[in-house]
């Protein structure tokens, strides 16, 4: 950061994962060769699929930033063919959803897809650590409710989620997948799942710690 697109015309090979979203977070010096990846979309992608969604499901996306376009590549390389951007930025917004093949909103529409996507800061520690991402309405309509907001891992968003009996996904989840991925890159190194999960607690233990949740 902040650097992630203005990077791309220094590197010397973009992976698929980079290539997806036109940004990069990760880059491997192999021998001066310069390797650019995106290690986001590749933990987005790997968690629809741990996860089991079904691509034929509405998906409703809150948010048009950086990480929204890991999160619609994912869905869109996932095959899922339905899915709304829901954005107040009325230009970035629609640019997300046609580059993705999406479609764009600007307002909540009625309750009725079956996944729920926060790409928002909304319930991050901080000033918006109490929002819910979505109504209670939509979470009671949907099947799973990811939120990409890593801290803290129990967003307002999760905890409405796991007392309504819903799939979750966490952030935890996205940034201890990611990180992996950059350790392996880095090191060449695999990680197993096992210490995926280990790294994933001690993080969401830290930041309770740190941030009394």
């Amino acid at each position: 950061m902040p650097f992630k697109e203005a990077v791309i015309p220094l590197v010397d090979e973009l992976t698929a994962s980079a290539t997806a979203i036109d940004s990069v977070n990760t880059i491997v010096n192999t021998g001066g060769r310069l390797t650019a990846y995106n290690t986001d979309y590749e933990a987005v992608a790997e968690l629809i699929g741990r996860h089991r969604l079904d691509p034929a499901a509405p998906v409703l996306l809150r948010g048009s930033g950086g990480m929204a376009k890991a999160v619609a590549a994912a869905f869109r390389d996932a095959g899922f063919g339905d899915l709304t951007v829901l954005a107040r930025n009325a230009a970035a917004g629609p640019a997300l959803a046609d580059k993705y093949g999406y479609r764009w909103a600007a307002r909540d529409p009625e309750p009725a897809d079956d996944i729920l996507v926060n790409v928002t800061p909304l319930g991050m520690t901080g000033p918006d650590s109490g929002a819910l991402a979505f109504s209670p309405a939509h979470v009671e309509a949907a099947r799973a409710v990811f939120d990409v907001v890593a801290s803290p891992a129990q967003t307002p968003l999760i905890r409405a989620a796991r007392a309504a009996g819903k799939t979750v996904i966490t952030g935890a989840e996205v940034i201890a997948l990611q990180a992996a991925r950059q350790f392996e890159l880095y090191t060449g190194v695999p990680v197993t799942p096992d210490q995926v999960a280990r790294a994933s607690a001690f993080s969401r233990e830290s930041a309770r710690l740190t941030h009394g949740r």
